[in-house]
């Protein structure tokens, strides 16, 4: 995300297609309704959160995700510290969802269909170990269904790498500042998000087999 958004402030108009996409896609919001009384919350890093964000809450059941970090041992991250790579934590979101409407599987599954879970350390061109991919879990129900969806994926061959998305106990999440929250609504002739983010996030649309929210 850093180096991309220095390169395409040069090829701002790189192209029409993608001038079209930040124009006319909707970008999905956090619901304002209230919490279900059952809500629950699952948390993953796939590369920057601006585009996780908007993933997740693209999902029907899914109420809010939040950008933030996870994954190292800084106790006081904020993006200026994580983007040295040095506090161990991950750009990640958390997800709260009503699991009478999506189930943790299905969450899993979206994450391994929005990001390339065999990039070492990174996705694209946005590289370092904030930006690695980590499946966290709560209990051991979740743990197997991320291992097993890996399984699924390998043994399928989709890849021709080795899926390295770490699978990880939870154990706290830091939301990021509140610029950061929103980003890609709020920001959509920024270079990153018009030729990156919206070009991904139309493209897991298309591709995913899940219930999205009316647009």
């Amino acid at each position: 995300m850093k180096y991309l958004l220095f390169t395409f402030i040069s090829i701002s108009l790189l192209t029409s297609c993608a001038q079209t996409q930040s124009t006319t896609v909707k970008i999905p919001l956090a619901s304002k309704e209230k919490p279900a009384s059952n809500e629950a919350v699952a948390t993953f890093s796939e590369g920057c959160f601006w585009h996780a964000e908007i993933i997740f809450q693209s999902l029907e059941g899914v109420r809010d995700a939040v950008s933030g970090y996870a994954g190292g041992t800084d106790n006081d991250p904020d993006y200026e510290k994580v983007a040295t790579g040095e506090t161990g934590h991950a750009e990640t979101v958390q997800v709260y969802y009503d699991p009478s409407k999506i189930s943790f599987e299905t969450l899993v599954k979206a994450l391994f269909a929005s990001m390339d879970p065999t990039q070492v350390n990174g996705q694209g061109n946005d590289v370092g170990t904030e930006y690695r991919s980590i499946a966290f879990y709560r209990n051991e129900k979740e743990k197997q269904i991320i291992e097993a969806e890996i399984k699924r994926l390998t043994d399928s061959k989709i890849y021709k790498r080795k899926i390295v998305t770490e699978v990880v106990p939870f154990k706290k999440f830091y939301p990021a500042e509140d610029y950061h929250q929103e980003y890609i609504y709020y920001h959509p002739n920024n270079p990153y998000v018009r030729n990156v983010s919206v070009p991904e996030y139309v493209e897991f649309r298309k591709d995913f087999k899940g219930n999205f929210k009316p647009l």
